[in-house]
Protein backbone atom coordinates (compact mmCIF):
# COMPACT_ATOMS: atom_id res chain seq x y z
CA UNK A 1 0.00 0.00 0.00
CA UNK A 2 1.41 3.38 -1.02
CA UNK A 3 1.86 6.01 1.66
CA UNK A 4 0.13 9.25 0.73
CA UNK A 5 2.37 12.31 0.87
CA UNK A 6 1.23 15.42 2.67
CA UNK A 7 1.68 18.36 0.29
CA UNK A 8 1.61 21.19 2.80
CA UNK A 9 3.11 22.13 6.13
CA UNK A 10 0.38 22.36 8.75
CA UNK A 11 1.69 25.45 10.53
CA UNK A 12 3.90 28.48 10.08
CA UNK A 13 6.34 27.31 12.76
CA UNK A 14 6.44 23.81 11.34
CA UNK A 15 7.55 25.34 8.05
CA UNK A 16 10.12 27.61 9.73
CA UNK A 17 11.59 24.78 11.82
CA UNK A 18 11.88 22.58 8.72
CA UNK A 19 13.64 25.39 6.84
CA UNK A 20 15.90 26.14 9.80
CA UNK A 21 16.67 22.41 9.93
CA UNK A 22 17.67 22.49 6.27
CA UNK A 23 19.88 25.55 6.79
CA UNK A 24 21.46 24.35 10.05
CA UNK A 25 24.23 21.85 9.44
CA UNK A 26 27.97 21.53 9.06
CA UNK A 27 28.10 25.05 7.57
CA UNK A 28 27.08 26.25 11.03
CA UNK A 29 28.86 23.76 13.25
CA UNK A 30 32.40 24.01 11.90
CA UNK A 31 32.12 26.20 8.78
CA UNK A 32 31.03 29.38 10.53
CA UNK A 33 33.46 29.18 13.51
CA UNK A 34 36.33 28.26 11.16
CA UNK A 35 35.67 31.18 8.79
CA UNK A 36 35.02 33.56 11.66
CA UNK A 37 38.31 32.50 13.21
CA UNK A 38 40.28 32.76 9.97
CA UNK A 39 38.89 36.08 8.71
CA UNK A 40 39.17 38.71 11.39
CA UNK A 41 36.67 37.53 14.00
CA UNK A 42 34.22 40.36 14.66
CA UNK A 43 34.96 41.98 11.28
CA UNK A 44 33.88 38.82 9.49
CA UNK A 45 30.76 38.71 11.65
CA UNK A 46 29.73 42.22 10.52
CA UNK A 47 30.15 41.34 6.83
CA UNK A 48 28.33 38.03 7.34
CA UNK A 49 25.32 39.68 8.98
CA UNK A 50 25.05 42.21 6.14
CA UNK A 51 24.89 39.40 3.58
CA UNK A 52 22.46 37.38 5.70
CA UNK A 53 20.03 40.32 5.71
CA UNK A 54 20.25 40.78 1.92
CA UNK A 55 20.12 37.12 0.99
CA UNK A 56 17.28 36.20 3.31
CA UNK A 57 15.19 39.20 2.25
CA UNK A 58 15.40 38.51 -1.49
CA UNK A 59 17.24 35.26 -2.28
CA UNK A 60 15.69 32.92 0.26
CA UNK A 61 12.22 34.40 -0.14
CA UNK A 62 12.50 34.09 -3.94
CA UNK A 63 13.21 30.36 -3.63
CA UNK A 64 10.15 29.95 -1.43
CA UNK A 65 8.15 31.97 -3.96
CA UNK A 66 9.02 29.90 -7.03
CA UNK A 67 8.43 26.68 -5.11
CA UNK A 68 4.99 27.73 -3.90
CA UNK A 69 4.02 29.04 -7.33
CA UNK A 70 5.02 25.79 -9.06
CA UNK A 71 3.77 23.53 -6.23
CA UNK A 72 6.69 21.22 -6.85
CA UNK A 73 10.45 20.97 -6.42
CA UNK A 74 13.50 22.11 -8.33
CA UNK A 75 12.92 20.79 -11.86
CA UNK A 76 9.27 21.86 -12.02
CA UNK A 77 9.96 25.23 -10.40
CA UNK A 78 12.63 26.12 -12.98
CA UNK A 79 10.36 25.01 -15.79
CA UNK A 80 7.57 27.16 -14.36
CA UNK A 81 9.84 30.20 -13.97
CA UNK A 82 11.28 29.95 -17.48
CA UNK A 83 7.80 29.36 -18.93
CA UNK A 84 6.75 32.62 -17.27
CA UNK A 85 9.56 34.32 -19.19
CA UNK A 86 8.55 32.69 -22.47
CA UNK A 87 11.44 30.20 -22.53
CA UNK A 88 9.69 26.97 -21.62
CA UNK A 89 11.86 24.72 -23.81
CA UNK A 90 15.09 25.77 -22.06
CA UNK A 91 13.49 25.66 -18.62
CA UNK A 92 12.87 21.91 -18.89
CA UNK A 93 16.60 21.29 -18.56
CA UNK A 94 18.03 24.12 -16.41
CA UNK A 95 16.78 22.78 -13.08
CA UNK A 96 18.70 19.53 -13.37
CA UNK A 97 22.02 21.27 -12.62
CA UNK A 98 21.14 22.57 -9.12
CA UNK A 99 19.22 19.33 -8.50
CA UNK A 100 22.39 17.36 -9.23
CA UNK A 101 24.13 19.57 -6.67
CA UNK A 102 21.60 18.58 -4.01
CA UNK A 103 22.06 14.87 -4.73
CA UNK A 104 25.85 15.07 -4.84
CA UNK A 105 26.10 16.98 -1.60
CA UNK A 106 23.64 14.57 0.06
CA UNK A 107 25.92 11.65 -0.83
CA UNK A 108 28.91 13.36 0.79
CA UNK A 109 26.91 14.76 3.69
CA UNK A 110 25.72 11.30 4.71
CA UNK A 111 29.37 10.22 5.11
CA UNK A 112 30.28 13.03 7.49
CA UNK A 113 27.12 12.46 9.56
CA UNK A 114 28.23 8.83 9.81
CA UNK A 115 31.45 10.08 11.40
CA UNK A 116 29.37 12.13 13.83
CA UNK A 117 27.18 9.14 14.70
CA UNK A 118 30.29 7.08 15.40
CA UNK A 119 31.50 9.87 17.69
CA UNK A 120 28.15 9.83 19.46
CA UNK A 121 28.22 6.04 19.93
CA UNK A 122 31.73 6.10 21.39
CA UNK A 123 30.79 9.01 23.64
CA UNK A 124 27.90 6.95 25.00
CA UNK A 125 30.16 3.97 25.70
CA UNK A 126 32.85 6.27 27.11
CA UNK A 127 35.60 4.89 24.87
CA UNK A 128 36.14 8.29 23.22
CA UNK A 129 37.20 9.71 26.58
CA UNK A 130 40.23 7.43 26.89
CA UNK A 131 41.83 7.52 23.44
CA UNK A 132 44.17 9.81 21.57
CA UNK A 133 41.59 11.66 19.48
CA UNK A 134 43.88 12.15 16.51
CA UNK A 135 44.65 8.44 16.30
CA UNK A 136 40.97 7.62 16.85
CA UNK A 137 39.88 9.90 13.98
CA UNK A 138 42.49 8.47 11.62
CA UNK A 139 41.41 4.92 12.52
CA UNK A 140 38.22 5.37 10.48
CA UNK A 141 38.69 8.58 8.47
CA UNK A 142 41.66 7.15 6.56
CA UNK A 143 40.26 3.67 5.92
CA UNK A 144 37.90 2.22 3.32
CA UNK A 145 34.49 0.98 4.44
CA UNK A 146 35.17 2.01 8.03
CA UNK A 147 31.77 3.41 9.07
CA UNK A 148 29.38 1.21 7.07
CA UNK A 149 26.92 0.45 9.91
CA UNK A 150 26.67 4.12 10.90
CA UNK A 151 26.44 5.16 7.25
CA UNK A 152 23.53 2.79 6.64
CA UNK A 153 21.73 3.99 9.77
CA UNK A 154 22.10 7.62 8.68
CA UNK A 155 20.81 7.06 5.12
CA UNK A 156 17.95 4.71 6.00
CA UNK A 157 16.98 6.62 9.14
CA UNK A 158 16.83 9.96 7.33
CA UNK A 159 14.80 8.53 4.45
CA UNK A 160 12.34 6.98 6.92
CA UNK A 161 11.62 10.49 8.25
CA UNK A 162 10.45 11.41 4.73
CA UNK A 163 7.87 8.65 4.48
CA UNK A 164 4.90 10.99 4.87
CA UNK A 165 6.41 13.96 3.05
CA UNK A 166 5.86 17.41 4.52
CA UNK A 167 4.00 15.98 7.51
CA UNK A 168 6.87 13.78 8.72
CA UNK A 169 9.45 16.47 7.89
CA UNK A 170 7.52 18.95 10.02
CA UNK A 171 7.04 16.55 12.94
CA UNK A 172 10.67 15.41 13.06
CA UNK A 173 12.00 18.97 12.96
CA UNK A 174 9.64 20.01 15.75
CA UNK A 175 11.72 17.63 17.88
CA UNK A 176 15.20 17.92 16.39
CA UNK A 177 15.50 21.69 16.04
CA UNK A 178 14.45 22.72 19.58
CA UNK A 179 16.76 20.02 20.95
CA UNK A 180 19.60 21.25 18.74
CA UNK A 181 19.32 24.74 20.20
CA UNK A 182 18.89 23.53 23.78
CA UNK A 183 21.91 21.22 23.57
CA UNK A 184 24.16 23.90 22.09
CA UNK A 185 23.03 26.39 24.73
CA UNK A 186 24.06 23.86 27.41
CA UNK A 187 27.46 23.47 25.75
CA UNK A 188 27.92 27.24 25.40
CA UNK A 189 27.18 27.74 29.11
CA UNK A 190 29.71 25.06 30.05
CA UNK A 191 32.41 26.55 27.80
CA UNK A 192 31.84 30.00 29.34
CA UNK A 193 33.35 28.71 32.59
CA UNK A 194 36.61 27.57 30.98
CA UNK A 195 39.65 29.65 32.01
CA UNK A 196 40.63 31.91 29.14
CA UNK A 197 37.26 31.68 27.34
CA UNK A 198 36.88 35.46 27.63
CA UNK A 199 39.59 35.92 24.98
CA UNK A 200 37.42 34.00 22.53
CA UNK A 201 34.49 36.35 23.18
CA UNK A 202 36.72 39.37 22.64
CA UNK A 203 37.89 37.93 19.34
CA UNK A 204 34.31 37.33 18.22
CA UNK A 205 32.74 40.63 19.24
CA UNK A 206 35.53 43.23 19.06
CA UNK A 207 36.26 43.67 15.33
CA UNK A 208 39.65 44.37 13.84
CA UNK A 209 38.30 47.03 11.52
CA UNK A 210 41.25 46.87 9.14
CA UNK A 211 40.15 43.33 8.22
CA UNK A 212 37.14 44.84 6.45
CA UNK A 213 39.56 46.30 3.92
CA UNK A 214 40.44 42.79 2.78
CA UNK A 215 38.13 41.79 -0.14
CA UNK A 216 38.47 38.10 0.73
CA UNK A 217 36.90 38.67 4.15
CA UNK A 218 33.79 39.88 2.30
CA UNK A 219 33.98 37.01 -0.20
CA UNK A 220 34.22 34.39 2.55
CA UNK A 221 31.38 36.08 4.47
CA UNK A 222 29.24 36.13 1.34
CA UNK A 223 29.90 32.46 0.62
CA UNK A 224 29.13 31.48 4.20
CA UNK A 225 25.85 33.43 4.10
CA UNK A 226 24.81 31.84 0.80
CA UNK A 227 25.37 28.30 1.90
CA UNK A 228 24.35 28.73 5.52
CA UNK A 229 20.90 29.85 4.31
CA UNK A 230 20.84 27.07 1.69
CA UNK A 231 20.09 29.53 -1.12
CA UNK A 232 21.69 27.23 -3.66
CA UNK A 233 19.03 27.40 -6.36
CA UNK A 234 17.49 24.12 -5.22
CA UNK A 235 17.16 23.26 -1.52
CA UNK A 236 14.55 25.68 -0.24
CA UNK A 237 12.33 25.49 -3.33
CA UNK A 238 10.70 22.25 -2.23
CA UNK A 239 9.77 23.62 1.20
CA UNK A 240 8.22 26.62 -0.50
CA UNK A 241 6.16 24.15 -2.55
CA UNK A 242 4.66 22.83 0.70
CA UNK A 243 3.73 26.32 1.94
CA UNK A 244 0.09 27.46 2.02
CA UNK A 245 -1.10 30.55 0.14
CA UNK A 246 -1.88 32.50 3.29
CA UNK A 247 1.68 32.41 4.67
CA UNK A 248 3.89 35.52 4.53
CA UNK A 249 6.90 34.34 2.53
CA UNK A 250 9.28 37.23 3.26
CA UNK A 251 8.44 37.04 6.96
CA UNK A 252 9.13 33.30 6.91
CA UNK A 253 12.45 33.86 5.17
CA UNK A 254 13.50 36.44 7.76
CA UNK A 255 12.53 34.12 10.63
CA UNK A 256 14.52 31.31 9.01
CA UNK A 257 17.55 33.59 8.76
CA UNK A 258 17.24 34.71 12.39
CA UNK A 259 17.22 31.17 13.75
CA UNK A 260 19.92 30.01 11.35
CA UNK A 261 22.14 32.87 12.52
CA UNK A 262 21.43 32.04 16.16
CA UNK A 263 22.48 28.44 15.43
CA UNK A 264 25.73 29.60 13.83
CA UNK A 265 26.44 31.93 16.75
CA UNK A 266 25.77 29.18 19.30
CA UNK A 267 28.24 26.92 17.51
CA UNK A 268 30.80 29.73 17.52
CA UNK A 269 30.14 30.43 21.22
CA UNK A 270 31.03 26.81 21.93
CA UNK A 271 33.98 26.34 19.61
CA UNK A 272 35.90 29.63 19.57
CA UNK A 273 36.08 30.27 23.36
CA UNK A 274 36.97 26.59 23.89
CA UNK A 275 39.79 26.84 21.35
CA UNK A 276 41.10 30.03 22.96
CA UNK A 277 40.89 28.44 26.41
CA UNK A 278 43.02 25.50 25.26
CA UNK A 279 45.19 27.47 22.83
CA UNK A 280 44.29 25.34 19.80
CA UNK A 281 43.66 26.28 16.18
CA UNK A 282 40.04 27.14 15.40
CA UNK A 283 40.66 26.61 11.69
CA UNK A 284 41.11 22.86 11.55
CA UNK A 285 37.96 21.96 9.58
CA UNK A 286 36.59 18.45 10.25
CA UNK A 287 39.41 17.86 12.72
CA UNK A 288 37.88 20.56 14.90
CA UNK A 289 34.82 18.41 15.59
CA UNK A 290 36.49 15.01 15.69
CA UNK A 291 39.91 15.75 17.19
CA UNK A 292 40.10 19.15 18.89
CA UNK A 293 36.74 19.33 20.69
CA UNK A 294 36.79 15.72 21.96
CA UNK A 295 40.33 16.31 23.27
CA UNK A 296 39.10 19.40 25.13
CA UNK A 297 36.10 17.49 26.49
CA UNK A 298 38.41 14.76 27.82
CA UNK A 299 39.99 17.35 30.12
CA UNK A 300 36.89 18.89 31.70
CA UNK A 301 34.56 17.55 34.43
CA UNK A 302 31.58 15.63 33.01
CA UNK A 303 33.34 15.64 29.64
CA UNK A 304 31.66 12.40 28.57
CA UNK A 305 28.21 13.91 29.13
CA UNK A 306 29.10 17.03 27.18
CA UNK A 307 30.57 14.91 24.39
CA UNK A 308 27.24 13.05 24.12
CA UNK A 309 25.43 16.40 24.04
CA UNK A 310 27.76 17.75 21.34
CA UNK A 311 27.44 14.81 18.97
CA UNK A 312 23.70 14.49 19.57
CA UNK A 313 23.18 18.12 18.58
CA UNK A 314 25.35 17.76 15.48
CA UNK A 315 23.51 14.59 14.41
CA UNK A 316 20.20 16.47 14.62
CA UNK A 317 21.59 19.37 12.61
CA UNK A 318 23.05 17.04 9.99
CA UNK A 319 19.99 14.84 9.59
CA UNK A 320 17.65 17.83 9.25
CA UNK A 321 19.83 19.16 6.41
CA UNK A 322 20.04 15.75 4.77
CA UNK A 323 16.23 15.51 4.89
CA UNK A 324 16.00 18.57 2.69
CA UNK A 325 18.56 17.32 0.17
CA UNK A 326 16.75 14.00 -0.23
CA UNK A 327 13.30 15.61 -0.39
CA UNK A 328 14.43 18.06 -3.08
CA UNK A 329 15.62 15.22 -5.31
CA UNK A 330 12.69 12.94 -4.52
CA UNK A 331 10.01 15.54 -5.22
CA UNK A 332 11.56 16.39 -8.58
CA UNK A 333 11.84 12.72 -9.55
CA UNK A 334 8.15 12.19 -8.76
CA UNK A 335 7.29 15.33 -10.74
CA UNK A 336 9.29 14.17 -13.77
CA UNK A 337 8.15 10.56 -13.51
CA UNK A 338 4.52 10.65 -12.25
CA UNK A 339 4.28 6.86 -11.97
CA UNK A 340 7.11 6.82 -9.44
CA UNK A 341 5.51 6.72 -5.98
CA UNK A 342 7.03 7.91 -2.71
CA UNK A 343 8.14 4.59 -1.19
CA UNK A 344 9.89 3.31 -4.34
CA UNK A 345 11.44 6.76 -4.73
CA UNK A 346 12.87 6.60 -1.20
CA UNK A 347 14.26 3.13 -1.85
CA UNK A 348 15.87 4.39 -5.06
CA UNK A 349 17.49 7.32 -3.21
CA UNK A 350 18.74 4.93 -0.53
CA UNK A 351 20.42 2.69 -3.10
CA UNK A 352 22.01 5.61 -4.98
CA UNK A 353 23.22 7.46 -1.90
CA UNK A 354 24.61 4.47 -0.05
CA UNK A 355 26.13 2.63 -3.01
CA UNK A 356 28.08 5.70 -4.13
CA UNK A 357 28.78 7.11 -0.67
CA UNK A 358 30.14 3.87 0.79
CA UNK A 359 33.10 4.16 -1.59
CA UNK A 360 34.05 7.60 -0.31
CA UNK A 361 34.06 6.95 3.42
CA UNK A 362 37.79 7.76 3.70
CA UNK A 363 38.19 11.51 4.06
CA UNK A 364 40.79 11.63 1.26
CA UNK A 365 37.99 10.60 -1.13
CA UNK A 366 35.22 12.49 0.62
CA UNK A 367 37.15 15.79 0.61
CA UNK A 368 37.74 16.02 -3.17
CA UNK A 369 34.12 15.02 -3.82
CA UNK A 370 32.79 17.78 -1.58
CA UNK A 371 35.29 20.28 -3.01
CA UNK A 372 34.09 19.49 -6.53
CA UNK A 373 30.46 19.99 -5.52
CA UNK A 374 31.24 23.20 -3.59
CA UNK A 375 33.45 24.72 -6.29
CA UNK A 376 31.45 23.84 -9.39
CA UNK A 377 27.94 22.47 -9.02
CA UNK A 378 26.56 24.47 -6.07
CA UNK A 379 27.82 27.96 -7.13
CA UNK A 380 26.62 27.39 -10.70
CA UNK A 381 23.25 26.21 -9.41
CA UNK A 382 22.90 29.21 -7.09
CA UNK A 383 23.71 31.58 -9.95
CA UNK A 384 21.28 29.86 -12.33
CA UNK A 385 18.60 30.16 -9.67
CA UNK A 386 19.12 33.86 -9.04
CA UNK A 387 19.12 34.64 -12.78
CA UNK A 388 16.04 32.49 -13.33
CA UNK A 389 13.99 34.29 -10.67
CA UNK A 390 15.06 37.88 -11.30
CA UNK A 391 16.00 37.99 -15.00
CA UNK A 392 14.02 35.22 -16.71
CA UNK A 393 10.76 34.95 -14.77
CA UNK A 394 8.23 37.67 -15.48
CA UNK A 395 8.41 40.39 -12.84
CA UNK A 396 4.63 40.51 -12.42
CA UNK A 397 4.44 36.76 -11.73
CA UNK A 398 7.23 36.89 -9.13
CA UNK A 399 5.75 39.89 -7.30
CA UNK A 400 2.23 38.47 -7.44
CA UNK A 401 3.35 35.29 -5.69
CA UNK A 402 5.56 36.98 -3.08
CA UNK A 403 2.65 39.24 -2.13
CA UNK A 404 0.19 36.35 -1.79
CA UNK A 405 -0.45 36.16 1.96
CA UNK A 406 2.05 38.94 2.67
CA UNK A 407 1.50 41.23 5.64
CA UNK A 408 3.56 43.90 3.91
CA UNK A 409 3.45 44.08 0.13
CA UNK A 410 6.74 43.95 -1.76
CA UNK A 411 7.35 46.00 -4.89
CA UNK A 412 10.15 47.53 -6.95
CA UNK A 413 12.56 47.81 -4.01
CA UNK A 414 12.44 44.07 -3.26
CA UNK A 415 12.65 43.16 -6.93
CA UNK A 416 15.49 45.57 -7.74
CA UNK A 417 17.56 44.41 -4.76
CA UNK A 418 17.13 40.89 -6.09
CA UNK A 419 17.98 41.82 -9.66
CA UNK A 420 20.80 44.30 -9.17
CA UNK A 421 22.34 43.22 -5.84
CA UNK A 422 21.57 39.56 -5.16
CA UNK A 423 22.18 38.30 -8.71
CA UNK A 424 25.58 40.08 -9.08
CA UNK A 425 26.67 38.74 -5.69
CA UNK A 426 25.75 35.19 -6.77
CA UNK A 427 27.67 35.68 -10.01
CA UNK A 428 30.74 37.05 -8.18
CA UNK A 429 30.73 34.07 -5.83
CA UNK A 430 30.42 31.66 -8.75
CA UNK A 431 33.32 33.27 -10.62
CA UNK A 432 35.53 33.28 -7.50
CA UNK A 433 34.77 29.59 -6.93
CA UNK A 434 35.42 28.63 -10.55
CA UNK A 435 38.55 30.66 -11.22
CA UNK A 436 40.17 30.66 -7.77
CA UNK A 437 39.08 27.07 -7.01
CA UNK A 438 37.64 28.19 -3.67
CA UNK A 439 35.39 25.67 -1.91
CA UNK A 440 32.90 27.60 0.17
Amino acid sequence: MEVKKTKKFKSKWGFILACVGSAVGMANVWGFPYKLGSNGGGAFLIAYLIFIVIFSYVGLSAEYVVGRRARTGTVGAYQNAWKSGGKDRIGKYVGWIPLAGSMCIAIGYAVIISYVLKGWAQSVTGSLMTVDTGTWFESFALKDYSVIPYHLIVVVGTLLTLTFGADSIEKSNRVMMPLFFILFIILAIRVAFLPGAIEGYKFMFFPRWEALLDPMVWIWAMGQAFFSLSVTGSGMIVYGAYLSDDEDIVGGAINTAIFDTIAAMLAALVIIPACFAYNVDVGSGPGLLFVTLPKILQDIPLGRLFSIILFTAVVFGGVSSLQNMFEVVGESLMYKFPKLKRIPMLVLLCVICFSIGVNMEPIFRWGPWMDFVSIYIIPIGATLGSISWFWIMKKEDLLSEVNLGAKKKQGDLWYNIGRYVYVPFALILCLVALFMKVAF
